[in-house]
């Protein structure tokens, strides 16, 4: 495969062409956007990952990260600095949009795959004055790293291709999160399951064994099984803002639903908490879900 800077055969607007680098975690690509000038797809062995407008760093082309960042948008008054932190970072799409949101946040990006950073930082450079730091370790292993109490919010989007791995969906890591996180701090997760459900329900019992407050930010195929896809899922300690969190999804592109409560324990269905001994990965998606 090419370099960053080599052809993949795909323009955008001016002109701009696709940029292919192996990666440790195979092929990533940054397919430029038709529409928007400097923005770019993140694609890895085909999966899009992540999406990045250069000119526009608060737009938000996924959904799921959309529904992430209305959480982001939640999770202090408006415009107040954040210390964040995200396992997983892709083309670290939302730490730059803390940083455009919340001036002065300061910002922990994990991000095993070191090559990718190197290709994303060189081909997307980011904002000089935005405080980000990305370290290359497993997710796990940098969030042992952070202090004790210093996130007011914890970001969890990890894929290992197109599978979360099987040590970031226990009991154990959720007590991790929580060393991490400040008192009243936020957890958002974003999990992609489908038919018949049985990862997303089993994410949903261990972060209720772990936390005092949850909701569920998914679109309503994908929570009557009908589709695979990603759901957002949001924890605390202290009461969520679940009205203007309901208002935001359900204005969407693609509009998403948000369950708590009986609803959201309902909808669990007697699933039981997930420990390190009991973990596996969450499913692969089906053929075709990116084509």
């Amino acid at each position: 495969m090419g370099k960053s800077g080599n052809a993949a055969g795909r323009r955008g607007r001016g002109g701009a062409e696709s940029l292919v680098e192996e990666v440790d975690q195979g092929r990533a690509e940054l397919v430029p956007d038709r529409e928007r000038r400097r923005a770019w797809t993140l694609l890895v062995d085909g999966a899009p990952q992540s999406h990045v407008d250069l000119d526009d760093p608060a737009y938000l082309s996924f959904e799921y990260q959309r529904r992430l960042g209305h959480v982001i948008d939640l999770a202090a008054p408006p415009g107040k600095p954040l210390h964040a932190v995200h396992l997983g970072g892709g083309a670290l799409t939302l730490a730059r949009y803390v940083a455009a949101t919340r001036p002065r946040s300061t910002q922990q990006v994990v991000e095993r795959d070191a090559r990718l950073v190197q290709f994303v930082r060189r081909a997307l450079p980011l904002d000089p004055g935005a405080r980000i730091r990305v370290r290359s370790t497993d997710a796990r292993a940098g969030l042992a790293k952070v202090p004790d109490n210093w996130a007011g919010m914890v970001v969890t989007d990890v894929f290992d291709g197109a599978r979360t791995p099987a040590h970031l969906t226990s009991a154990e890591f959720l007590d991790e999160v929580r060393r991490v996180l400040a008192p009243g701090g936020i957890l958002a997760a974003n999990i992609a399951d489908g038919p018949p459900l049985a990862h997303l329900r089993g994410q949903i019992a261990t972060a209720a064994d772990r936390f005092g407050e949850l909701a569920l930010v998914a679109d309503p195929a994908v929570l009557r099984g009908r589709r695979f896809g990603n759901a957002v899922l949001v924890a605390s300690d202290r009461p969520l803002p679940v009205a203007e969190l309901t208002r935001r999804a359900a204005g969407d592109p693609h509009p998403g639903r948000v369950e708590r409560g009986r609803a959201l324990a309902d909808f669990t269905g007697g699933a039981r908490p997930v420990t390190d001994a009991s973990a596996v990965a969450s499913p692969a998606p089906p053929p075709g879900t990116f084509t």
